[in-house]
């Protein structure tokens, strides 16, 4: 805009509220400018009607001189013309006077005002001390005259008569009586403005709710409420007063849509009237006083009455300061009004409408850019670029229809045309005629001459799609390119308009709109047809002719450029390379087998099925896949399982995206990603160290984008066009025709050299053109694989259960080794797992599929440690199974025999058995090794059984006589027969063990237990020490006594002689013949020595007194467990034996019990007690078999409560003192229990009976 532009007049409303003033005219004269200058300073709270929020306002007021003309007609609603308020003045002082002259014109005023039904009146006496100095002697007091005043006009309104003491004095009476004023004044006109406001808006409610009456008419609606919204803009209620215009524009607006919806009123008749002038928006004038006289004739047009209802909503809200709403009403406005235009089917000359919205754009423009400045206008450009490019599309459509775009310029039809368009524009409005730059002017330059429609075109459009850039709406911004290289291709610059095109398919791609994506394709090969851009042309091409959106003779067009172009002979060694996504799609892959994993040497076959996009048959002279050969991915180790190998998938699915936006969604994201897996192996046994995953192509997708540009789709076009790389290794296909639609093309895949290979590129050659798929994605391999022999052996059934014979099954997987005739497996021999002979074992025979080839008998040879299995003929890569009865001996004890030999050399290890934490049964480990015809290394192989029991024994003693009990556990889910059932003693043998079971055979089921029993006799001495052994045989439930297998268990016994025997006795208390409970009683004692010393017992046990008598020392306790006895006193202590037959130590303590019945005897503990060797020696007393109560137990270190509380919590071996001294190595005594069988018990299941205690009961009995 130039800055010679006039301003345009800020459009204040000049009317003010009207007040009459009658009476004095020369007293109101000289209080106008005070009055006038003060009314307005200080706000009143204006509250309205229904509920409508109250607001702060300042009146001002419009005086005038009284007059009846003035007063309101019946009938006439006019506000702005409406006197509010009537004032009449005097400064009357005299009586006479009064009554000759002031009342009589009070009275006419009065009547005046009755006769037209005003009630809004204030009467102001003016009192001034020069008045009084005038007429001293004829006046009266001042309240005399006011009081007249009151009786005679203000009998009930006495607020109506208000006194003005010396108005125009500085003083502060003066001041006080201007405030009283100014109030009432105030409140007058406030009251005045909410009654008649409030009587306007109910007649104005009462007219429009008349609308469906006939005769009804908007325009006098309109000029009502347009009157209301003057007196609010009048009142500076600028909001109030837009509220009045939104409400007619939104009440007209529904007028004219339910005129399309055939609901129709006949005041709509007078603005169907065809449009004659499209002058634009005039938006400088306060009022546009023309149209709005135009609407109360009622001979407004359409264009007429919203460009005035939009120019008073554009006034008001430039004065709320709300511009940036302006732009947006008046986007809404011209396309709103060109859509009722089309509904009331006005009748407009073509492109009048396009004049119009230019001239109104502009113009709103305009009146933005006068409004702010530049600064605003930067920061505010996404309000206004929506009218700048709206301008620049209609500028568009005029310059088309008057023939100012083509390359011939405008005939005479079209300067006909023109003319007449400007005339429809009427003569230049005041206001713009010193603009240079006027949106009238630039119109109509534009039309003028084909270079100043192309300046002023490309200025807007350039405006246009800067403002959008700016605002980031990048979308919109190459919408308006487009649209400029559509005007360089009717211009006949392709060159310019291809990179416009080339920006909108950007969008268009990214955003998947398919129609848009097709006609800008057809436009770009347009420009690259007349540019000569062959391959551009021949890729946009294909495009176009797989596009499902353009009909089948576009698409044979495009396809038959191709072809025509493909069949010319020019240079055959020069190829076109296109990309194949835009002339056929690859949708699935499928191996054959579908495993994907073949061996070297096997037959493997690839079929495609390719989706051919072209609408007619196409044919190919070759079609070929590139191949990446990978070795350190082949299979050239040994593996022993297919499963062990990659898994490939056999069919592969290509997803596609929508052909006609383009050959895959993928491209609009980027190149896609292509991972690989890579494994560590061990060199020696092939097993998996580690494995992770590998990009391929992190060079393609670590590229940076422009953070500013939509992902890059790279020609804006199609995918890049990459030529085929020639590998060593292709599949390949001569001669193959396409058909429209899905085709299958079957490749023999090469598959001599172990590795795996990837199929990475497609590509489709039609005599000079190369349809190229650069990347095959997913990525899709197979595996060619050379395995070496495998021999693996494994239960037939789980567990293994040793002593038992078990089915095991020998799997060879040849691999790439060919079993000739005379091949034999040498198995070695152990004693621990024999390998039991059989009278038939056949061999199957399979192919890699899994499916029987042959069978064949083994021929099986044994020997003392070798067993030799001649294997039949088997050709590389099948699989030979075949099963062997094996029996694992059970362990019996701790024999070791001398350690074998295996065939090789190698020392062979007996076999363990060990817990394993998965079941309660104990695990062997049982190895093997077998000499294999493929290889100078023996293969060891193992196999894990259980033993099926658990066995455990017990010594158990009844005084002298000895029992051996034996316990066997069947810890398996297999129900056995036990038989046989025999212990024995390997070293003594007058020893004799008389077995105590009764039956041959018994039943052990699973989890549960048989126990054993046998008691031993002697003739001369019982041996201290017993090597038994348990035999069994043992057999599943239901077989055969031939099925019966041996079962050893050998176990040791020490120190099974009893030594001492321990017997108690309860006494009662003196006096009584049975023990009482709550009464102590006497527990003896009597511990007995029952053998001599034998040789070898342990030298510290026993020390020699004075007298060379060998004694030991003793540790006894007593104690209840069960809390039925309280041991009253020292309840252990330590006594001296003598080791000599039939020695007797007694012992006297004092014990209570605690309840009635028959009570177990407390138990009895004796430990044997062990001194330090370092220990002074303690001289016994002469009498040793009397306890020693002042012997302590630790040899004067320790004294007896700490000895007694010790001794309680010891374990099997108790040793008496701290753990710091014997961290410091001093030797401490400690105490040891017997072992089983060297104490008896006499009295450990002895009971005694106790009675209550006395107690008598008295019981009251109540008789009734």
């Amino acid at each position: 805009m130039e800055c010679q532009e006039e301003k345009p007049i800020i459009y204040t409303m000049e009317n003010k509220p009207i007040v009459t003033c009658a009476g004095d005219q020369g007293l109101f004269t000289s209080l106008y400018t005070s009055l006038a200058q003060q009314l307005p300073r200080e706000p009143m709270e204006w509250r309205r009607t229904y509920g409508r929020a109250p607001k702060m306002i300042h009146l001002e007021a419009n005086f005038v001189q009284f007059k009846e003309e003035l007063l309101p007609k019946e009938g006439n609603k006019a506000l702005l013309t409406f006197p509010f308020l009537h004032i009449y003045w005097t400064d009357c002082c005299d009586t006479e006077v009064y009554k000759s002259t002031v009342k009589e014109d009070m009275i006419r005023w009065q009547n005046s005002l009755r006769a037209h039904g005003s009630a809004d009146w204030v009467i102001i006496v003016v009192e001034t001390n020069d008045t009084k100095k005038k007429n001293k002697t004829n006046i009266l007091p001042r309240s005399s005259i006011v009081d007249k005043i009151r009786s005679d006009f203000c009998n009930k309104q006495n607020d109506r008569c208000v006194v003005l003491s010396d108005p125009l004095k500085d003083s502060s009476r003066s001041q006080d009586s201007w405030n009283s004023l100014l109030l009432k004044l105030r409140t007058l006109l406030l009251m005045s403005f909410t009654k008649n406001l409030g009587r306007f808006e109910d007649d104005m409610r009462t007219l429009r709710e008349k609308r469906t009456q006939p005769g009804w008419s908007f325009c006098e609606y309109f000029m009502v409420q347009e009157e209301l919204a003057f007196v609010f803009e009048m009142l500076q209620q600028f909001e109030d007063a837009l509220v009045q215009y939104d409400e007619l524009d939104a009440l007209f607006t529904q007028y004219v849509l339910n005129f399309g919806a055939g609901d129709t009123a006949n005041w709509l008749g007078s603005f169907c009237a065809p449009v004659r002038s499209w002058s634009g928006l005039l938006l400088r004038r306060p009022i546009d006083m023309e149209k709005r006289d135009g609407i109360q004739r009622g001979e407004a047009s359409l264009l007429d009455l919203r460009s005035y209802l939009f120019s008073r909503q554009c006034t008001l809200l430039i004065f709320l300061q709300r511009p940036w709403e302006v732009t947006q009403r008046a986007l809404e406005l011209l396309h709103n009004c060109v859509q009722e235009l089309r509904l009331l089917e006005v009748s407009v000359l073509e492109g009048a409408l396009d004049c119009w919205v230019f001239l109104s754009c502009l113009e709103v423009l305009h009146r933005i850019e006068n409004c702010c400045d530049q600064a605003q206008l930067a920061a505010n450009c996404s309000h206004t670029v929506g009218l700048w490019a709206y301008a620049t599309d209609k500028l568009k459509s005029l310059g088309e229809l008057c023939g100012l775009v083509s390359e011939k310029g405008p005939t005479s039809e079209d300067l006909n045309r023109t003319v007449d368009l400007l005339a429809g524009l009427g003569d230049e409005r005041p206001e713009t005629v010193n603009s240079l730059q006027s949106p009238y002017k630039k119109l109509k330059e534009a039309l003028s001459s084909v270079e100043a429609f192309e300046r002023h075109y490309l200025e807007l459009s350039h405006a246009a799609m800067e403002m959008y850039r700016a605002i980031g709406r990048m979308r919109s911004a190459r919408l308006v390119g487009k649209s400029l290289a559509e005007f360089y291709m009717r211009k006949g610059d392709p060159e310019r308009a291809e990179t416009f095109f080339q920006e909108a398919l950007k969008s268009y791609v990214s955003e998947g709109w398919s129609l848009p994506v097709t006609h800008t394709r057809k436009q770009i090969a347009e420009c690259q047809k007349l540019l000569g851009r062959t391959e551009d042309y021949l890729q946009t091409s294909a495009l176009l002719a797989g596009d499902v959106n353009l009909t089948t003779e576009e698409r044979k067009h495009f396809c038959q450029e191709i072809l025509t172009f493909a069949a010319k002979s020019e240079d055959h060694s020069h190829k076109v390379n296109l990309s194949m996504g835009v002339f056929a799609q690859l949708t699935r892959l499928q191996f054959h087998p579908a495993t994907a994993s073949v061996h070297s040497g096997a037959v493997l076959q690839v079929e495609l099925t390719l989706r051919c996009l072209m609408p007619v048959s196409v044919k190919i002279q070759q079609v070929a896949a590139s191949i990446h050969f990978d070795l350190d991915h082949g299979g050239i180790h040994g593996r022993s399982k297919g499963a062990q190998r990659q898994t490939n998938p056999g069919t592969v699915e290509f997803n596609q995206g929508n052909p006609s936006v383009g050959p895959s969604s993928a491209w609009a994201a980027g190149p896609s990603l292509e991972l690989d897996e890579i494994q560590d192996r061990s060199p020696s046994d092939n097993s998996l160290n580690s494995t992770g995953v590998v990009c391929k192509n992190t060079h393609l997708l670590m590229r940076r984008h422009d953070s500013n540009s939509p992902p890059e789709t790279p020609n804006c076009v199609s995918p890049p066009a990459v030529a085929m790389k020639e590998g060593a290794q292709m599949l390949k296909v001569q001669d193959v025709t396409l058909e429209p639609g899905n085709n299958s093309i079957i490749f023999t895949a090469p598959s001599g050299q172990p590795g795996t290979y990837t199929l990475r590129q497609l590509c489709a050659t039609v005599g000079q053109i190369q349809f190229v798929l650069p990347h095959i994605y997913p990525s899709v391999h197979y595996e060619v694989y050379s395995q070496e022999p495998q021999l693996t052996v494994e239960p037939l059934s789980e567990p293994l259960l040793a002593g038992l014979p078990q089915m095991v099954k020998f799997t060879l997987l040849t691999g790439h080794y060919a079993v000739k005739k005379g091949d034999a497996l040498q198995l070695s021999n152990t004693d621990t797992m024999p390998i039991l002979p059989s009278t038939s074992c056949t061999a199957r025979i399979s192919d890699p599929t899994a499916e029987l080839v042959g069978e064949s008998v083994l021929s099986i040879q044994s020997s003392e440690k070798v067993t030799s299995i001649s294997l039949p003929q088997t050709p590389p890569y099948h699989t030979l199974e075949f099963q062997l009865e094996v029996l694992c001996i059970i362990p019996s004890g701790s024999e070791r025999p001398a350690n074998e030999r295996l065939t090789n050399g190698e020392v062979r290890h007996r076999p363990r058995s060990y817990s394993h934490p998965d079941t309660p049964m104990i695990a062997i480990d049982q190895r093997m090794s077998i000499d294999c015809p493929w290889s100078i290394y023996s293969t060891l192989l193992a196999l894990t059984f259980y033993i099926p029991f658990k066995t455990k024994h017990s010594l158990l003693s009844a005084g002298n006589r000895k029992y051996i009990q034996v316990c066997v556990q069947n810890v398996s889910d297999v129900n056995f027969t036990l038989a046989e059932v025999k212990l024995t003693e390997k070293q003594h043998a007058s020893l004799e063990l008389q077995s105590l079971n009764t039956k041959a055979q018994q039943l052990l089921c699973s989890k549960h237990s048989v126990f054993c029993l046998w008691e031993v006799r002697w003739k001369d001495d019982l041996p201290s020490c017993l090597q038994c052994v348990f035999c069994a045989s043992f057999s599943p439930i239901k077989q055969d006594v031939s099925a019966f297998k041996p079962f050893h268990y050998q176990f040791q016994l020490e120190r099974v002689t009893t030594l001492y025997s321990v017997r108690a006795e309860i006494l009662p208390p003196a006096g009584e013949q049975h023990c009482r409970s709550g009464f102590l009683c006497g527990l003896e004692v009597c511990i007995t020595r029952l053998t001599e010393p034998a040789e070898g017992e342990m030298a510290e046990e026993s020390r020699t007194d004075t007298d060379g008598l060998k004694t030991t020392k003793l540790m006894y306790e007593v104690a209840d467990s069960s809390s039925n006895w309280a041991v009253c006193g020292k309840s252990s202590g330590m006594v001296s034996m003598p080791m000599t037959a039939n020695a007797t130590h007694k012992v006297q303590i004092e014990v209570m019990p605690l309840f009635a019945g028959h009570l177990p005897f407390p138990r009895i503990k004796v430990l044997k007690y062990l001194p330090h060797t370092a220990a002074v020696a303690i001289q016994p007393d002469p009498d040793s078999c009397v306890e020693n109560d002042s012997l302590s137990l630790l040899d004067k270190t320790l004294d007896d409560p700490g000895d007694t509380a010790s001794i309680r919590s010891r374990g099997s071996i108790h040793s008496v003192g701290s753990g710091d001294q014997q961290q410091k190595g001093v030797a401490m005594p400690r105490l040891e229990p017997f072992s089983p069988g060297q104490v008896f018990n006499h009295s450990l299941a002895r009971q005694v009976l106790v009675l209550p205690a006395t107690d008598d009961h008295i019981i009251e009995v109540n008789a009734t």
